[in-house]
């Protein structure tokens, strides 16, 4: 389950969305001649993170649970068909059966594959981020 909540609609009043009460504020000048962040682009990218992480656990588990359901449904509903001899003699059953292996190791070259392509890029730009300070005014470790 995720605890993301930036996808969830938000509460309208009147046809209008409410503001948050922080958004009237005027930012604190900073101290020392540095520019103040925006943390909106370091949330913005955990959400997209969190995204794509859902989305990559989603496609590995359906390729590999799709495969298995398949064999399970044409071994109820055609059990004839499963027990014909295919190829060198072997029962269809069996040979679905034993493909399973390979297909439960294409799942994880997928997610392997989407992980190093997709994922990672993202975690990377979000470690780059320093963490929104506290109220104390320290950074969250």
């Amino acid at each position: 389950m995720s605890y993301d909540r930036s996808e969830l609609p938000l509460p309208r009043h009147n046809g209008r969305v409410p503001s948050s009460p922080t958004a009237h504020r005027q930012p604190a000048p900073a101290g020392n001649g540095h520019r103040q962040r925006s943390w909106s682009s370091y949330h913005r990218s955990l959400r997209v993170l969190r995204r794509a992480c859902r989305w990559q656990r989603r496609v590995a588990t359906l390729a590999a649970l799709g495969y298995f359901g398949v064999f399970l449904t044409l071994t109820v509903k055609a059990p004839a068909y499963m027990s014909r001899p295919s190829l060198g003699g072997l029962p269809t059953g069996l040979l679905l059966a034993l493909a399973q292996i390979p297909v439960t190791w294409l799942a994880v070259l997928l997610f392997e594959y989407t992980a190093r392509r997709f994922v990672d890029p993202l975690a990377r730009r979000v470690s780059r981020y320093t963490r929104p300070a506290t109220g104390d005014g320290r950074s969250q470790a």
